[in-house]
């Protein structure tokens, strides 16, 4: 369903989040890398983060699960985006850093557990992960896609699946893009 709406509407969503400006958040992240640390966004979409990393001399990897939106990614990044989804994830202690924003969201509950964990399996002890989502309770669709919304509560609840990993911060913003008035929580992540 949701892997539909964004084949259909690759480009719609491309010119719709490619430039908004997410150096606010960049900023509580990054402040947690060393220079030219290793950095996976995970479920890239247009691939502006990827993008913004690697013009901040990170190494970047980017994947997404829709083909239309790698192809857009790759285009906009120069960098060879992965076709791929959370489940097909393996990689074990490679990157410093896991930038998932927005991407998260799209995973039904029941499964988001395991997908942390396979997250969090390829970080490397000490690195840093930032995660996003709509903020609310409980899962909903909205246009053909589904989104599992979480407040404070359920993002600690959903932590606690996950061994070493920590909540280093969490806090609420407001959409940054224009004409949306929608609240997000955000979180910093980190492995032990």
């Amino acid at each position: 369903m949701t892997l539909k709406y964004y084949q259909a509407n690759a480009q719609t969503f491309f010119n719709g989040t490619v430039n908004v400006d997410m150096s606010s958040l960049y900023e509580t992240f990054t402040k947690h890398l060393a220079p030219g640390a290793r950095v996976l966004d995970a479920g890239c979409g247009s691939g502006r983060d990827a993008k913004a990393f690697l013009e901040m001399g990170y190494q970047v990897e980017a994947f997404d699960a829709s083909s239309a939106m790698v192809e857009l990614a790759r285009e906009h990044t120069g960098l060879p985006v992965q076709l791929m989804t959370f489940a097909d994830v393996e990689w074990k202690e490679e990157f410093d850093g896991i930038w998932c924003c927005a991407s998260l969201l799209h995973v039904p509950a029941v499964e988001l557990p395991g997908v942390m964990r396979r997250l969090a399996d390829g970080l490397k002890p000490g690195g840093v992960w930032y995660v996003s989502f709509k903020y609310g309770d409980g899962e909903r669709e909205v246009d053909g896609r589904r989104f599992t919304d979480m407040d404070e509560l359920g993002l600690r609840a959903l932590l606690g699946t996950v061994v070493g990993i920590e909540l280093a911060e969490m806090w609420v913003t407001r959409d940054k893009r224009p004409g949306r008035d929608e609240r997000w929580v955000n979180g910093v992540l980190r492995k032990g």
